[in-house]
């Protein structure tokens, strides 16, 4: 079978990756967590997940509902590292909704009159109108750190993102746009992990970007991007919620049960959006770089 990238990741595997990385993803099963700092040291138990995703996944149709009866405008911002499990929890959030009033925003490149606009003009056409909920699929924190990392844009231009980017944010939150920020975190040897699947998958080598192979050299610089965009644009009225997400069926779970659990809507149960796990989502101050 030929390889995306003419087998680019699994040559970073053999070659580049941290001695520690390659034994790490060689001597694991299945269901064992890479990463030793992670809470848990295997993913949750299938029939587990998928109870508590029924009961969460009920919770969010009600959710939906009570946004269309009440005009409610919810905006979910997904960031992380690539394979950090975006795309697979925004359509764990999606799966049972009305696509109508539950869109992804997932924007490709700026086109050359966009990169002429104000650089948060773009998002800004895609924000909800009453009774809809938006997934944006990575966002105007493009700027914060893969422009950075890949020299896309200027210092001077990311500077000024930083220094527009709470305003921006507190306008939104002031609009009565219910605005929440996912930063989904991956460790190293799990990220590497889920390349080299994606490689050997004839289904899922779409999912593969140059960006993903040349980033895989570039994991310093993105720790550095993270973390100080973390904390840059960390505020009380526009928080990070980190989520951790080595155990995709965890911070799926984690994700979905935070957004409930911020929300007044109407027939909520309680017992079915349960206790957020704080060992998997939390402030920036579980992310573990």
């Amino acid at each position: 079978m030929e390889l995306p990238f003419d087998g680019a990741i699994s040559a970073f595997f053999e070659n580049d990756a941290p001695r520690e990385v390659r034994d790490a993803i060689r001597r694991a099963d299945k269901d064992d967590v890479l990463d030793p700092g992670f809470p848990y040291s295997e993913r949750m138990a299938k029939k587990t997940y998928e109870k508590e995703l029924e009961h969460l996944q009920i919770e969010l149709v009600k959710l939906q509902h009570w946004a269309r009866e009440t005009g409610a405008r919810v905006a979910i911002v997904f960031e992380g590292r690539d394979a950090a499990g975006k795309g697979g929890t925004i359509k764990r959030f999606r799966e049972n909704l009305n696509p109508r009033g539950a869109r992804v925003v997932a924007l490709p490149k700026p086109s050359d009159t966009e990169a002429t606009q104000w650089y948060f003009q773009r998002y800004i056409d895609h924000l909800p109108a009453g009774g809809q909920i938006v997934f944006y699929d990575r966002s105007w924190y493009n700027r914060g750190v893969i422009e950075h990392v890949f020299g896309f844009c200027t210092q001077a231009e990311r500077e000024s993102f930083f220094g527009q980017v709470p305003d921006f944010e507190r306008m939104l939150v002031d609009e009565g746009i219910h605005l929440f920020k996912f930063w989904l975190n991956v460790g190293r040897a799990e990220q590497l992990r889920r390349f080299l699947k994606r490689e050997q998958s004839p289904l899922k080598q779409w999912k593969l970007s140059r960006i993903d192979v040349d980033g895989l050299h570039k994991w310093d610089a993105y720790s550095a991007a993270i973390e100080e965009t973390l904390a840059r644009s960390h505020s009380p009225r526009t928080p990070w919620t980190v989520i951790r997400s080595d155990d995709k069926r965890r911070a799926r779970l984690a994700a979905i049960r935070h957004v409930l659990s911020h929300l007044d809507y109407s027939r909520k149960q309680p017992r079915a959006v349960g206790t957020c796990d704080t060992t998997i989502a939390g402030g920036p101050d579980i992310w573990n770089g």
